[in-house]
């Protein structure tokens, strides 16, 4: 990742001079002075610059939600420092003035944050305990992912911290798989499900970005410390909060909307009833991306939260069992499901089934309506299943293409290796 230099250090493009030095001092001032996903800030930012917006918090010449909000820090926080901080730990500040901001991937949340910041305007200004889909003021990022191109083809997985085996197991399958089709896998770094992703990604050869809810140069946990490292080599770790910058309960909550942004579907392999992956799911479904969840057993308590998305009324999660199921979502036109699961054709009995079971309803009487050993015309055919000519010419292709019929000059039959006994 190459960098723009301000007073010797890198950042973020290309080397430039004053004005880009000041917007980029000015985004790394802002990116400390207040918590993540701040209403009164991100506002001043839009309405002034970033520039402008610094320099009136700095002097105090702002109102008094957004002195409220930055009186603490205002005049300790150095932005030269923690760009310094930064370039020790191979970090850098990308700012959205950039090219390489993910332009695509956020503009849900610009929609979201012009939809809070209106409402923040007629009255509605208590913060949200879980977080506000606000964009982010500027991004810490270390490694060597293209950060511009995330969320075009990603998924986000999430879940439990205590996980248990058989949602690593899930985990493991269905981020070893999004990975070798190049659907780029985002996580937050945690034990459990979160870490499970990165390593089946990692393992997969393919892209993974890691989340972090404080700054790049203190992992955490500690114990996943090897696992960042392993992310920044090919992936790539992000965060708002620059260096130095402790994780906090609420710094995980706003985290969890980066990851929602950044995905182009989320799923959730476990989580209990009130977790942190019911917080993603809220901000997945507040963004109007697709949220997906993976049944598990009803006795466990780590299901519950993914039970309760897919069965409740409104916005219900879409049941997901593999990465097919999963790149049905966030791949491109034709991903996903093939039509037919080939089985082992020395069990052609148990092979039909399978194929059967994915057909609707026509498309079975069709097939129930073909002979096993003779050819027959399609009015025969249709005579036998009780539809129209026209229906079997319709499901004919569908039965072809799941190898259940055999072409021949006088009509079609059931194919030999789907004959039972």
């Amino acid at each position: 990742m190459g960098g723009i230099v301000v007073g010797g250090i890198t950042v973020d493009g290309v080397t430039v001079g004053g004005d880009d030095t000041q917007l980029l001092i000015a985004r790394a001032y802002l990116s400390r002075v207040s918590e993540p996903a701040c209403i009164p800030v991100w506002d001043l930012v839009r309405r002034c610059g970033p520039v402008a917006a610094a320099a009136a918090i700095r002097d105090g010449a702002v109102d008094r939600y957004v002195e409220a909000a930055t009186q603490a820090r205002r005049d300790s926080v150095d932005p030269v420092a923690d760009l310094e901080a930064a370039e020790r730990y191979g970090i850098e500040l990308v700012v959205p003035e950039s090219d390489r901001w993910p332009h695509f991937a956020f503009a849900a949340l610009e929609r979201t944050g012009l939809a809070r910041a209106e409402r923040y305007h007629h009255g509605e200004r208590t913060p949200s305990e879980s977080g506000e889909l606000m964009p982010p003021l500027a991004l810490w990022a270390r490694g060597r992912l293209e950060l511009a191109s995330v969320g075009v083809r990603s998924a986000g997985i999430v879940g439990s911290r205590a996980a248990t085996a058989y949602g690593e197991h899930v985990t493991a399958e269905l981020g070893y798989g999004l990975a070798t089709r190049e659907v780029t896998v985002v996580s937050g770094g945690a034990y459990g499900i979160d870490a499970a992703a990165h390593r089946a990604a990692l393992a997969a050869g393919g892209p993974t970005v890691l989340v972090s809810a404080g700054g790049l140069d203190r992992p955490y946990p500690p114990g996943n410390a090897a696992l960042y490292e392993r992310v920044a080599e090919s992936g790539l770790l992000l965060s708002e909060s620059p260096p130095g910058c402790a994780p906090q309960r609420r710094r995980f909550l706003t985290r969890n909307r980066l990851i929602a942004a950044l995905s182009t579907g989320t799923v959730v392999v476990e989580a209990a009833a009130r977790s942190g992956a019911m917080n993603t799911a809220k901000h997945c479904v507040g963004l109007g991306r697709p949220l997906m969840a993976v049944p598990g057993p009803v006795t466990s308590p780590m299901s519950a939260g993914c039970h309760t998305l897919l069965g409740r009324d409104a916005a219900p999660a879409l049941l997901v069992t593999s990465s097919d199921d999963v790149l049905g979502v966030v791949g491109g036109v034709g991903e996903g499901p093939p039509p037919i699961r080939d089985c082992d054709p020395k069990l052609p009995a148990g092979d039909r089934r399978v194929a059967l079971d994915q057909l609707d309803a026509t498309a079975r009487r069709v097939f129930e309506g073909l002979l096993v050993r003779r050819f027959a015309r399609p009015d025969e055919i249709a005579a036998r299943s009780g539809v129209s000519p026209l229906e079997v010419i319709r499901a004919l292709p569908t039965l072809d293409l799941a190898g259940l019929l055999e072409t021949g000059d006088a009509g079609y039959r059931v194919a030999s290796r789907r004959r039972p006994g």
